[in-house]
């Protein structure tokens, strides 16, 4: 028994294994295209599945097919769509023919595992085919973007969850650090006297806005060209068929999908994809911001700030001994840069398609999959592995205090500008060793011990403006 089987394509005819789910089509793709040397998203796989799934029972209410043929078709659908077929699809993530190369490998392995459900030869395309049957009423170019869209609002939904949970990390700390009192700094020079619980509040609250942006964007990717074929026309498709799929693919999937009302301009534009790639963009930008901020309060531990410590989560120097680097920060900071440079690639690639069709739409899902996965895996390392674990240095916030001017702006409604201004000269003129504000305004007699310790409050030194002159 031969190990090969001959198939036949527009080109010529091809071996290919005997027992592979997978066709010439997706042969001749790997030999053409070993860009990325990395597969296909799998959640754009799984994806595909479900796109395939709504196809096969459209097509099967429109009596496209008998029952046995229909259910072994139902079946390899939904394994696609639940992970169970990913090693059949091979071609690479990145290709030309505007995602024809994923499609045709999963119609393929979908055709090859329907025949396998059937008791058929893999290749008996007379029986099922990748064509006719698999792929039936459709083009590539409404089920890539279609598929598309649909793993990315899963994709989209599973980093609002780890969002959510970053930014309640963070809340904890709100309350856990609240009674904190510490030196807050503008241009990285002492300013005003803040809290550590409301500097991660702050956090939180960048975060609680990222997270309604993830929500609402879910709304730019609901609107799909399913039905529209190849350019939006619906041509080759019955009027039923493009009415039903769309509506099938809502029941599988679980998600408020819409058909497009214009189907033609849906298949052309993919401006939708820019847009998304901007909210996953500022969520990165927060991400950096907050990541290095962690770093800067953590630096030391003796000659840096050291107002927090971070969990330890591994050695940090092959030569320096005890050495111990923020790693999850830095890596949260690479995942960001990562994402910016994808947000790049979108904007290029969603703006570089040609008339009816933007042929760049592998590019534009690998770039897009791939920010949300580091998105998503960013905010999980970043709250299980580092936030969860952030301790406040609470003797070293009291020590920044007491030797910092950053308390001479509150002190200023109750001494004056100018006394506090002499304060501020004669701090400098004793240097960082004998460095006391408290000390040195009660020595001056500007104000009581008690007097200095109530402004210097965590209470007093968040609230919402001066109650010292406050008038009926």
């Amino acid at each position: 028994m031969s190990s090969f089987r001959r198939e036949i394509d527009l080109l010529g005819e091809r071996e290919v294994p005997g027992d592979a789910l997978w066709g010439i089509h997706t042969l001749r793709a790997v030999e053409n295209f070993p860009l990325a040397k990395r597969p296909v998203h799998p959640g754009l796989i799984h994806a595909f599945g479900m796109v395939k799934l709504a196809a096969a029972q459209t097509n099967q209410e429109l009596g496209s097919w008998d029952d046995a043929k229909f259910a072994a078709l139902e079946t390899a659908c939904t394994e696609m769509s639940e992970g169970r077929l990913d090693e059949h699809i091979l071609v690479d993530a990145l290709q030309g023919g505007a995602g024809t190369s994923t499609n045709m490998n999963v119609n393929e392995a979908l055709a090859n595992r329907a025949l396998q459900l059937l008791g058929k030869p893999l290749g008996d395309y007379q029986t099922i085919n990748p064509h006719d049957d698999v792929n039936l009423h459709q083009s590539t170019n409404d089920t890539y973007p279609t598929a598309l869209k649909v793993a990315a609002i899963f994709a989209l939904r599973e980093l609002e969850r780890k969002v959510v949970a970053l930014l309640e990390a963070f809340q904890r700390k709100e309350k856990e650090f609240a009674d904190v009192v510490k030196v807050g700094r503008t241009e990285l020079q002492d300013a005003v006297l803040t809290t550590l619980g409301s500097e991660m509040a702050a956090y939180a609250e960048s975060l609680a806005r990222d997270r309604w942006r993830i929500y609402k964007c879910e709304e730019r990717l609901r609107v799909v060209n399913l039905g529209g074929t190849a350019i939006g026309t619906g041509m080759g498709a019955p009027r039923q068929y493009i009415f039903r799929a769309v509506e099938q693919l809502r029941q599988i999937t679980g998600l408020g999908l819409a058909r497009a009302e214009n189907l033609v301009e849906a298949t052309q534009n993919a401006d939708c994809f820019i847009e998304v790639s901007g909210i996953l963009r500022t969520l990165a930008g927060n991400l950096l911001k907050i990541a290095n901020d962690l770093r800067l309060l953590s630096s030391g531990p003796c000659a840096g700030l050291g107002e927090i410590r971070m969990p330890p989560r591994q050695a940090g120097s092959s030569i320096m001994p005890g050495k111990v680097n923020p790693v999850i920060p830095e890596a949260v900071c690479q995942a960001a840069y990562a994402v910016f440079g994808y947000d790049l690639m979108i904007v290029q690639a969603a703006s570089g398609g040609n008339l009816e069709l933007n042929h760049l739409y592998p590019l534009i899902a690998d770039a897009l999959l791939n920010s949300l996965d580091l998105l998503t895996n960013a905010c999980d390392i970043f709250a299980r592995h580092c936030v969860d674990g952030i301790e406040a240095d609470r003797e070293r916030c009291r020590q920044t205090v007491r030797g910092s001017t950053a308390i001479l702006t509150a002190l200023v409604e109750k001494i004056g500008y100018d006394a506090a201004e002499r304060l501020a000269n004669e701090l400098e003129k004793r240097g960082s060793k004998d460095c006391d504000v408290k000390r040195l305004v009660v020595e001056q007699d500007l104000m009581t011990a008690e007097e200095f310790d109530r402004i210097a409050s965590a209470e007093n030194v968040i609230k919402l403006g001066s109650t010292e002159r406050d008038v009926n």
